[in-house]
């Protein structure tokens, strides 16, 4: 391949993470907790303005997040997002996770171009849906034989 062609892939590819940090790019291109969990404590899932849409799974322990898991159909924004929510979460209290919100994903991210942070708050949404999933089934543990898992 011609080295011109060379600095033009590697220009396109520069210019698609324009306006990105570093940690919003690994997480997008490494993302973390990528999966479900069987017999997950927790689900929940989400859709975002754009159509994007993810779910979290939780373990809980002694009401502490032990395990955590997302997937998402969306974009690297979406990813990067879902990665660091996920992240965020991991060994917090149910009611630390409560916290988590999305100026807390986009400042670990390091910020997203505006019309990205909507993905943020698709991650605040879908692990909020999660904890909220875990809390009922604890209050009432019978309806866990009627729940399905996506």
């Amino acid at each position: 391949m011609s080295s011109e062609l060379e600095k033009a892939i590697e220009d396109m590819q520069n210019n698609s993470w324009a306006g990105y940090t570093e940690i919003a790019i690994d997480h997008a291109q490494h993302p973390r907790n990528v999966g479900n969990i069987p017999n997950a404590d927790g689900f929940g899932s989400a859709t975002a303005q754009c159509g994007d849409t993810m779910g979290i799974w939780l373990k809980v322990d002694h009401e502490r997040i032990k395990s955590i898991t997302f997937w998402t159909d969306g974009c690297g924004t979406t990813i990067a997002s879902g990665s660091m929510a996920t992240e965020i979460a991991k060994g917090k209290s149910i009611i630390e996770a409560f916290r988590i919100k999305q100026k807390t994903i986009l400042d670990a991210l390091g910020g997203l171009p505006e019309d990205s942070t909507h993905c943020a708050l698709l991650a605040e949404d879908t692990l909020h849906n999660a904890l909220n999933d875990y809390l009922t089934y604890k209050r009432e543990p019978w309806k866990r034989a009627y729940r399905r898992m996506d």
